[in-house]
């Protein structure tokens, strides 16, 4: 309880130090209904909903160890808080899945963050389509329910091959003015429809470097999806090249934050990724200990 407190305490910290132009509380107890059919048929998120997905990453040298970078992943939301009840068991049928696409800049044996991007949202009525090689790798079929933009900022750490060092922290940072939420799916818990307001939201994963993805990761996401001609796309067989490009998984949390009416800074949501990032590395090393 005295490690809560002292998250907390450091997120309301770095949100205050921030000022005016920052996010507001993280949305707790609000409604998700994956088949959009209104706030009384949904499951109340306590938090976040769970992600797992990959990643295709290509890096651009602006010399001095510097670069530009493109990714394009997919990613498939089976559950909410790591409750276990997943959404295709509890609501026969369908699929929740996403696309993200961004880009951004960073230091070889540095940081990067992100400059700008999309997260694309799907509720697909039709289940078991995910990581399959409908559309792109299942991730982008059925109807469309949520459209956030990237914001400046974010991001996390690389090693000297640009990498992101093993196991590390990424946030995205978003935002959806109102309209870009479809109405039924997104709720406040006294019953109140998201998609008519403008909404924040914070994604954290931890990426890992996957040095041989299977043929249908290959074909789907860095061939078509990414539109990648290089090695894996052209008959030779795919291998990550360093500082070049690489392909990634990871899972993790996508949760929603009030807007202020007013576009968080770059340093704002530096000073909440430090404080969310803090509170990853005390939790783990917490549990190591036990």
């Amino acid at each position: 309880m005295k490690l809560f407190k002292k998250l907390i305490c450091a997120t309301a910290v770095a949100l205050s130090t921030a000022g005016a132009a920052n996010a507001g509380p993280v949305l707790n107890n609000w409604v998700f209904n994956p088949t959009g059919g209104g706030f009384a048929g949904g499951q109340v998120i306590n938090e976040y909903l769970d992600v797992n997905g990959n990643a295709f990453i290509r890096l651009t040298d602006t010399g001095n160890n510097n670069f530009n970078f493109t990714e394009t992943a997919v990613f498939n939301i089976t559950q909410a808080d790591s409750n276990g009840k997943l959404f295709p068991l509890r609501y026969p049928g369908g699929n929740i899945t996403a696309t993200f696409t961004a880009q951004g800049t960073g230091t070889l044996g540095g940081a990067f963050t992100f400059t700008g991007g999309t997260i694309r949202m799907y509720q697909n009525p039709t289940n078991d389509q995910y990581a399959t090689t409908a559309g792109f790798y299942g991730a982008n079929l059925g109807n469309q329910i949520a459209e956030f933009n990237v914001l400046e900022g974010g991001g996390g750490m690389v090693n000297a091959n640009g990498s992101p060092v093993n196991n590390g922290q990424v946030s995205v940072f978003a935002s959806a003015a109102p309209g870009m939420l479809d109405s039924g799916f997104f709720f406040r818990s006294n019953g109140a429809d998201l998609s008519e307001e403008s909404i924040l939201s914070f994604a954290f994963t931890n990426a890992n470097t996957i040095g041989r993805p299977d043929a249908t990761q290959v074909s789907e996401i860095v061939c078509e999806f990414a539109g990648f001609t290089g090695n894996g796309c052209n008959g030779n067989a795919y291998r990550n090249r360093n500082n070049q490009y690489f392909f990634i998984g990871g899972n993790g949390q996508f949760k929603l934050a009030e807007d202020d009416a007013q576009v968080p800074e770059p340093g704002s949501l530096a000073l909440f990724a430090i404080a969310m990032l803090g509170a990853g590395v005390a939790v783990r090393r917490r549990n190591n200990k036990a």
